[in-house]
């Protein structure tokens, strides 16, 4: 029940998931049992793996497709497959936004690279660290780049969430030209958006004007102690640019006239 809950999601806190059991009205006698005993099982068969820093709980036929063919047929049927087979659970579709969903989804713009690079793991570490936990109070989901596009390319779905989304985060961390030309995008329309960067990371001219939250990332004994604050800071100009407040920008500023026209989503 749990797995299917939760399949293709973060893995909730225990407590989340003791409230949950409880719901469901099932006979457990140790609910901290039954939830340790779920996650270290789930952990062993490979269906929680870490994922854009967050603990998830992968659907079985995603797990099966990253084994090599002769690989699954030695291993997986007194397992994975077995499991699947057991469950009969439709295969996980690709998420497609309906009109009414977009003043809900909060476009985090961000470097995109390879699994391992220092740009994937800042982008999931300041995902799953800063910005989901100062977006808890505003109704908005985080969406990463990542999760729709792969590096180096920019998708007719990547511009529809620049265009469409309620709110912009974008990362002008490592000083990427797809950020910069995604963020310019999204100040032409004059929507909220807000700003944050790696203190390290000096702003172009173009851009310095604008009001950026200085993150330093020095190293862990600088970042842990300011987390809460950083998230503060997050939260503070999240509010005022979806108030209208402080969401100037150059293209705003010098010509107040220039207008972007959006069609409606279908």
């Amino acid at each position: 029940m749990l797995y299917n809950r939760y399949r293709g999601k973060k893995l909730p806190s225990h407590d989340v998931l003791k409230d949950v059991l409880k719901e469901a009205e099932l006979e457990i006698s140790d609910a901290k049992e039954c939830i340790d005993t779920f996650v270290v099982n789930t952990k062993f068969l490979g269906l929680l793996q870490t994922i854009a820093g967050s603990e998830t709980l992968v659907p079985i036929e995603t797990l099966i497709e990253q084994l090599p063919d002769a690989a699954a047929a030695d291993t997986i049927p007194g397992t994975a497959a077995r499991l699947l087979e057991q469950a009969h659970m439709p295969a996980a579709e690709p998420t497609v936004r309906s009109p009414g969903q977009w003043h809900k989804i909060c476009f985090y713009i961000t470097p995109i690279g390879a699994d391992d690079s220092e740009e994937r793991k800042h982008s999931d570490m300041f995902l799953s660290s800063l910005i989901e936990p100062a977006l808890s109070g505003f109704g908005l989901e985080g969406c990463e780049t990542d999760k729709i596009a792969q590096p180096g390319m920019i998708t007719s779905q990547v511009l529809e969430h620049v265009l469409r989304s309620k709110l912009v985060i974008a990362d002008l961390s490592f000083h990427n030209p797809n950020v910069f030309y995604e963020m310019a995008l999204r100040h032409a329309t004059k929507l909220p958006v807000v700003q944050i960067c790696r203190r390290k990371d000096r702003l172009p001219f173009d851009v310095n004007q604008v009001r950026t939250i200085s993150l330093d990332t020095t190293d862990i004994y600088t970042l842990i102690p300011k987390l809460e604050t950083y998230r503060s800071e997050i939260a503070s100009q999240v509010r005022a640019a979806l108030d209208g407040q402080g969401s100037s920008n150059p293209i705003s500023v010098f010509f107040p006239g220039f207008i972007v026209t959006i069609p409606k989503a279908v």
